[in-house]
């Protein structure tokens, strides 16, 4: 996945414009986007949703982020969609891996309740959103063998640190946000899932967006998160490894293949090691 893009779960309209946006993977928000008032509407939106769009041949992945598991509201969620055969449940507001874990049983029963297969929901976990989750961010590594992916928000921690914004004057994320961001890619790295980049609020500030995109790729984040469908194609373009980076991941790839025992290989002038083939290999990967 390179996309994932946050749609009202109550908004029927929004949801079948989203299948066309492009999206590697749609987000049906139960959570932020749904006023209090609108959460049961939402999740008969979203189940009818799901039953008709996973029977779609060509679909993007369908995610439900439901609300926290402390709100007293995720398992009302859980049991108004899981019908629907999602993909995958976005979990906001964890605070450890003990929370993935948590909803780990709540799916298996639920799938066993559905006469689905047991494992094939997915979680992808939010792992930012409070003070208190930084503290955590080492114990998703074999939490769950359903964990495909970690995220981080700003917007939330901002408001549980008491902060002003979450970003200083010239737009950049300040150092308390800097770190959340990065304690989630290492977090991702170390539990071997996807390592998923946050929001760009500003939807018409394509060269923000652009600027934002390449600094998380750079970084090694593999994919980014959308609020708005004309957001996707940049996000899209920038994670999907170009031309000339693949066929030098290939050949990396090929002349380790050929000196199976070298332990540095020269290429073009620059010497070669096994973390340059592991970067390689990881390019390929995403080019699939």
């Amino acid at each position: 996945m390179r996309s994932l893009l946050f749609v009202p779960g109550d908004s029927a309209r929004k949801l079948d414009k989203a299948l066309a946006s492009g999206a590697d993977a749609l987000i049906l928000d139960l959570e932020d986007s749904v006023a209090s008032d609108r959460k049961a509407a939402a999740r008969e939106t979203a189940l009818a949703f799901l039953r008709e769009a996973t029977a779609v041949a060509a679909r993007p992945r369908l995610f439900v982020r439901i609300n926290a598991l402390d709100t007293g509201l995720a398992d009302e969620d859980l049991d108004g969609v899981m019908a629907g055969g999602p993909d995958g449940v976005f979990l906001p507001k964890t605070i450890s891996g003990s929370d993935v874990q948590h909803l780990a049983a709540k799916l298996a029963v639920r799938e066993a309740e559905n006469g689905q297969q047991d494992g094939g929901v997915a979680i992808v976990a939010i792992a930012t959103e409070t003070a208190r989750s930084i503290f955590n961010m080492g114990s998703y590594a074999g939490a769950s063998h359903r964990l495909a992916g970690l995220t981080w928000g700003a917007e939330d921690l901002s408001a549980d640190l008491g902060a002003e914004t979450s970003r200083d004057q010239n737009g950049v994320y300040a150092d308390p946000y800097r770190l959340a961001r990065t304690l989630t890619l290492f977090a991702a790295n170390a539990a071997e899932v996807a390592p998923i980049d946050t929001v760009f609020t500003n939807f018409r500030d394509e060269a923000g967006l652009r600027a934002e995109c390449e600094a998380a790729r750079r970084d090694g984040f593999t994919a980014k998160m959308a609020i708005h469908p004309g957001q996707v194609s940049t996000i899209n373009e920038v994670f999907t490894p170009s031309a000339a980076a693949v066929a030098r991941a290939r050949r990396i790839v090929d002349l380790f293949d050929a000196y199976p025992g070298a332990g540095v290989i020269g290429l073009d002038g620059e010497m070669l090691d096994r973390p340059h083939l592991r970067r390689a290999l990881r390019t390929l990967d995403r080019a699939k």
